[in-house]
């Protein structure tokens, strides 16, 4: 028997997981409660009023959820990655991955952003941003890269894998598009010998 807290926690989830897919499909104006309602086949937005008071904690659900999931991806995607120059590849190669695995999820994202943004996931990409920089000062500390500054080197590596998703989602190759910044970047980083 399932509890009522699973039941609750499941039914959010169906609402976020068909917010994210009405974000991607319709784009930001069309993401209604009713929209929502008819793509999940909930018979009242009241199901959806239950869980979430307004579009915008429903948005900021989203927002978690797609945070949770690209750390989820990343997290396996790093696992065993050893050595600043290999992980920084690594790095740079699960990003681009989860673009390209979870294209609905960073268009439902980018919809939101484009739309008005919300301040928690801002704070949650300056923490990845700041995450990247710690990688890149390890980095330098190990010998592995050479002096630069770390933090505009993390804020141009992260602008540059968000700027690869329009083009995987025009039908470039990611990975491709993963080792051209993964060459960029290590010669970009590296200490000269």
């Amino acid at each position: 028997m399932i509890s009522r807290q699973e039941a609750t926690a499941a039914r959010r989830e169906q609402i976020t997981r068909t917010a994210i897919s009405v974000l991607a499909e319709r784009g930001f104006q069309a993401t209604t409660f009713e929209a929502i309602c008819a793509e999940a086949g909930l018979s009242s937005k009241r199901l959806i009023t239950y869980h979430f008071s307004s579009k915008n904690e429903l948005l900021a659900a989203v927002a978690d959820q797609v945070v949770a999931d690209s750390e989820a991806y990343m997290s396996a995607a790093l696992d065993g990655v050893s050595g600043c120059r290999e992980l920084l590849g690594a790095v740079i190669r699960a990003n681009v991955g989860f673009i390209a695995a979870q294209a609905r999820e960073v268009e439902a994202l980018r919809q939101i952003l484009l739309n008005g943004g919300l301040r928690d996931y801002e704070r949650n990409h300056v923490e990845s941003q700041n995450r990247l920089a710690g990688l890149l000062r390890e980095g330098q500390r190990t010998g592995d890269f050479r002096a630069f500054d770390p933090q505009v080197m993390a804020a141009a590596l992260r602008a540059s894998i968000d700027g690869v998703a329009p083009l995987i989602s025009a039908g470039s190759d990611p990975e491709l598009c993963a080792a051209e910044l993964v060459e960029l970047f290590d010669r970009a980083t590296r200490a000269m010998s």
